[in-house]
């Protein structure tokens, strides 16, 4: 099982970005964090790299389940989105399958709302 879903779109990376969480929003996700990997990579150990953004998404009512289903799930919230720009110029958007995350998590109550959550960011980076 592949643990993350992609796409490439046409379009410039800070647009796709932009588009991103707009996206993320209208499909009842906040972005919690923005972290410009290739920004902070630069600044901390002065290392050229590729534009490079994770955005940490949450749908505050399935992570408010999933806290409920299971105590620790924060170490794996929020669901990570993320947009980087490929040498050849080619801008991809993928996000993580919650799917393959919670399988290394033995609670049932989980699977229900990991498979909701993973369709709804399959809806998600389908739209941008």
């Amino acid at each position: 099982m592949t643990y993350h879903f992609s796409k490439f779109v046409s379009g410039d990376f800070d647009e796709t970005v932009e588009r991103t969480m707009e996206v993320l929003q209208e499909n009842g996700f906040g972005v919690l964090t923005t972290i410009d990997v290739q920004a902070t990579l630069k600044a901390k150990i002065d290392v050229d790299f590729r534009p490079y953004v994770i955005l940490g998404a949450c749908n505050p009512g399935f992570a408010h389940k999933a806290l409920q289903a299971e105590g620790y799930i924060g170490t794996m919230l929020p669901c990570n989105v993320i947009v980087q720009q490929h040498e050849d110029g080619k801008v991809e958007v993928s996000a993580v399958d919650p799917m393959a995350s919670m399988q290394a998590v033995e609670n049932e109550a989980l699977g229900g709302i990991a498979t909701e959550v993973q369709g709804m960011l399959k809806k998600v980076v389908d739209a941008i």
